[in-house]
């Protein structure tokens, strides 16, 4: 301290024209002061000769603290901490340091002050060390050092920037403080201090508010406290008694940030102890019973989130703490009376947070239902009759008005969507319980309702309501889905009750009607056309007669959707989950029953199946084949499928073995070029197979060759092949028969494969078979190999007929080819013949005299034996009569004429000859 006065006094003898590097150094001789004087107040409080100097002590430290009015020095924060501490110490035997702790602590508030700009890098450490410092002060347990250092925290998330100083030491950045905060323990530590302030409700307070904004404004702080299981801490001690009323919300708002901004896992798993449960219980309990301001019923319903949070949790409490049955009870109230003394003296509102709380509770229905002990509450508080208590169609707006009070139109509203959406999960659970309240019947009325039509539009405000605006269909999309949920359940009571009150003419005419509805279709009216589909399948898959019911408008039904085909597959809409679900519906409706197939058959469905397989996407393909196959059990499908012809005219045996190289090429099977067999010791085997090197699998589980069975489409198309035979099939081409020898040796490749499985299995767990065994097992292996080898000769004789064959046709190509072009030289030959003839008048006359040439000798030569014997006769004609005609001119006269031999002079005489006369005519007939 003396050092520093030295300075203060010499400083007005320092000339006023000196350079500002001297200034400098005057303020490092003065920081350096201050260091000084802050080793000399540790050592002077440390010092066991100066320890009991009271007096001494309370001056230094208040000059200390005097000087430090502005904040304390980034380099100092070392030797402040201690300074700290010891004062903490001394507190407990000489309350005389508290006014100057409080007062050091009071400091704290302000900015740390920085002499360089990289002081703020250089003394970090120093800094988080003293922070941390500052929550262990937390021990001390005088009220107001506690409420000092819960007021100094606060103050470090101050919105007010620090003010620049004139000169010497400038304060830090605003959020250098907050970064270094983080790194610190402190938010732990003030987390900690909850149990030491139990006995100062003012202070828990403060702290409440001090570790709320902490966790407000930082995701590392809420992990920090989650670290210190700081959920737990705060669950426990928030209720307590509390004349403000104000800890239990600030204990809520600090387990919602370390849901918002930590790991909610965590705060699940800290929360689910039977501690935390009953706490959250009794909280709940308490807001319940005497909320009455509207701050205090959304407190309420925040408890309950969290209590959501926690149902979650496969593994939660709710059930053995008993706070499982208050939520039930609450759930079904007040559609259901109920003697329970939780609900016997509430009385809702009905306000918006009475409401809030209510979907609150209906969506804990849904997770609590994940819990088979929960099933049993829900009995004994007849949870099903309450939610189709809530389902049933809205009343008039007259009973409406009437009501004193009850859910307003658009409440009402929204609690039957989420109601039906609650039965959706519930019902396949408790069947029994589905039908003691006929459920069945309740559905289908609200179907019923769904589809006339009335005066009601739908809000469509709520999540569950989404696409419902102004119309019934948030309703009925959701009363075909637990419809969808109870049937695809398996439950036989449920579906004969179903079927029993006309279901399947009731659906198909609800899909028909809606199919002939002008509007566009959407992501809503196609998952309902999709749900309705499963239902029939769900009803009809295994009872013949309700197979008949479904009937010929059930095929007309899907004969239309088929007609679509796959266009819009990847619409984004809906539309690949509708055609997947028609295809089921045939499978599941129409085949196994004749009238149905019969009828399918005549309305060309085959054809629209092998349309759809050969145009639609790969993933449809497992289900189309499954179908056809089915099909031809029926012996009429067979025509059918021989028939088919698609837009390029290929041939359904052609699709079926095209499909087939293409799935080997996706499972990488080994083939040659030309497709045939590549390996006859592996001839189905995939890549995946021959890569898989794991031990023998147990005698529960399906093996590799077995399960690829299943796996892909070549065992199906395999049986289908099986029903059309491999002979005489239409449309096939060399690599077609090439595939088609594999295909006819499928069963016997894969009765190989599994016997070779076998055998290595075997080989794996080192067991011998027997000499027997073992030589048959042999044989076994030997014949499958012998067989892929057969076959493979037999594709190569394929194939070299094949290219004899082209190498015939290329010859007789060639051949059309030359006599083309010989052609052509005639052709061209001639015209120049003819250019030359009308061209050159000299080559004309020899081609005249060379043509009479040809002429003359072409013609026979005259015998003279011949003459003598046949003399040449010449005749002359006369008229025998004359007849006239109508017609005009020449053309109306008709002459008969007869004909005479006249005589040459050598001839001999011959008695007269009579000859017929020949008639002529110059009329036509």
């Amino acid at each position: 301290m003396d050092s520093g006065k030295v300075v203060h006094r010499r400083k007005p003898d320092i000339p006023a024209i000196r350079p500002r590097v001297s200034d400098g150094n005057q303020q490092i001789q003065e920081v350096g002061a201050k260091s000084l004087d802050l080793s000399k107040v540790i050592r002077l409080l440390e010092d066991p000769l100066t320890a009991n100097l009271k007096e001494r002590h309370l001056f230094v430290l208040k000059k200390l603290l005097k000087r430090s009015q502005t904040g304390f020095l980034l380099k100092d924060l070392t030797g402040i901490t201690k300074v700290l501490n010891i004062c903490a110490e001394k507190v407990k035997d000489h309350p005389e340091y508290l006014p100057t702790l409080c007062e050091a602590i009071q400091i704290c508030r302000l900015p740390f002050l920085k002499e360089k700009a990289s002081d703020e890098l250089s003394y970090a450490r120093d800094v988080i060390e003293f922070l941390s410092n500052m929550g262990c002060l937390m021990r001390v347990s005088d009220t107001d050092v506690r409420q000092q250092i819960v007021e100094s925290v606060k103050s470090f998330y101050s919105c007010v920037a620090p003010k620049q100083l004139l000169d010497g030491p400038q304060p830090t950045s605003p959020g250098y403080r907050l970064q270094l905060l983080e790194r610190s323990d402190l938010a732990q530590t003030l987390l900690l201090s909850m149990a030491a302030v139990e006995n100062q409700p003012a202070i828990k307070l403060q702290l409440l508010q001090t570790l709320q904004i902490l966790s407000s404004y930082s995701d590392t702080n809420c992990a920090l406290m989650l670290n210190a299981r700081g959920a737990e801490t705060i669950c426990l001690h928030m209720n307590e008694p509390d004349p403000s009323g104000q800890i239990l919300f600030r204990s809520s708002e600090i387990l919602w940030n370390l849901l918002e901004r930590g790991s909610n896992e965590e705060v699940t798993a800290q929360l689910n102890s039977m501690e935390c449960v009953l706490s959250l219980k009794e909280a709940f309990t308490h807001q319940l019973m005497s909320s009455v301001q509207r701050s205090d019923l959304q407190l309420r319903n925040d408890l309950l989130v969290i209590t959501t949070l926690l149902a979650e949790n496969p593994n939660s409490l709710l059930i053995e703490s008993l706070f499982a049955r208050h939520l039930v009870v609450l759930a079904t109230f007040p559609e259901l009376k109920s003697h329970n003394t939780l609900v016997r003296n509430l009385k809702l509102k009905f306000s918006n947070e009475d409401f809030k709380m209510k979907k609150l509770l209906l969506n804990l229905l849904v997770l609590m239902s994940k819990d088979l002990a929960a099933l049993q509450l829900y009995k004994e508080e007849r949870v099903t009759l309450a939610l189709l208590t809530l389902v049933k169609p809205p009343a008039d707006l007259s009973e409406h008005r009437s009501a004193s009070r009850h859910w307003s139109s658009v409440q009402q509203e929204e609690l039957q969507l989420q109601a039906l959406a609650t039965l959706a999960t519930i019902a396949p659970l408790m069947p029994d319980q589905y039908m003691s309240c006929q459920g069945n019947t309740c559905m289908l009325l609200l179907l019923d309702w769904c589809v006339r039509e009335d005066a009601y539009f739908g809000q469509g405000h709520s999540f569950h309501g989404t696409g419902g605006g102004g119309s019934k269909k948030a309703q009925m999309r959701l009363c075909i889905r637990v419809l969808r949920s109870v049937t695809s359940s398996g439950e036989d009571s449920v579906n004969q009750d179903l079927c029993d009150q006309g279901t399947i003419n009731q659906l198909l005419g609800i899909l028909m009607q809606m199919e002939a509805s002008p509007d566009e279709e959407d992501v809503i009216t196609l998952e309902i056309k999709t749900d309705i589909q499963l239902i029939l399948s769900a009803l009809c898959q295994s009872d013949m007669h309700r197979k008949d019911l479904f009937g010929s408008e059930g095929v007309e039904m899907t004969v239309h959707f088929l007609r679509k085909g796959a266009d819009k597959f990847y619409s984004g809409l809906g539309h690949n989950k509708l055609i997947l679900s028609t295809v089921d519906c045939v499978w599941s409706c129409i085949v196994g029953c004749y009238t149905t197939e019969d009828y399918f058959l005549a309305k060309e469905g085959p054809f629209l199946l092998l349309d759809l397989l050969s145009s639609g996407p790969r993933c449809m393909r497992c289900n189309i084949l499954a179908t056809l196959l089915e099909l031809c059990d029926n012996l009429n499908t067979l025509s059918y499928i021989l028939n088919w012809r698609d837009g390029g005219g290929q041939t359904a045996p052609r699709l079926l073995l095209q499909l087939w190289r293409e799935e080997e090429e996706e499972l990488k099977v080994s083939r040659t070029q030309h497709g045939g067999i590549a390996d006859p010791q592996r001839p189905l085997l995939s890549l995946h197979q021959q890569e898989d090197t794991q031990p023998s699998c147990p005698a529960n589980v399906p093996s590799a060759a077995v399960l690829e069975l299943s796996e892909n489409l070549r065992s199906k198309i395999y049986s289908i092949f099986c029903k059309l035979g491999f002979q005489d099939l239409p449309g096939l081409t060399t690599e077609n028969y090439v595939t088609l020898s594999i295909v006819r040796r499928y069963l016997d490749f894969k009765v190989g494969e599994v016997w070779e499985e076998i055998s290595r299995e075997l080989s794996l767990e080192g067991v011998r078979p027997i000499s027997p065994d073992e030589e048959a097992l042999s044989t076994i292996c030997k014949i499958a190999e012998d067989t892929a080898r057969r076959v493979a000769a037999e594709q190569n004789s394929i194939l070299e007929q094949q290219e004899k064959e082209d190498i015939g046709e290329e010859e007789l190509m060639y051949t059309e080819i030359k006599s083309h072009w010989k052609q052509r030289e005639l052709a061209a030959k001639s015209w120049d013949s003819y250019v030359s003839r009308t061209s050159n008048h000299e080559i004309l006359k020899e081609v005249k005299a060379q043509r009479e040439k040809y002429i003359e000798s072409s013609r026979p030569k005259p015998n003279p034996e011949d003459a003598a014997v046949r003399p040449t006769e010449h005749f002359i004609g006369r008229v025998m009569s004359v007849e006239s005609t109508d017609a005009q001119g020449p053309a109306g006269v008709k002459l008969r004429l007869a004909r005479a031999a006249i005589k040459t002079a050598g001839q001999n005489e011959v008695g007269p000859t009579t000859q017929d006369p020949e008639y002529f005519s110059t009329v036509k007939d």
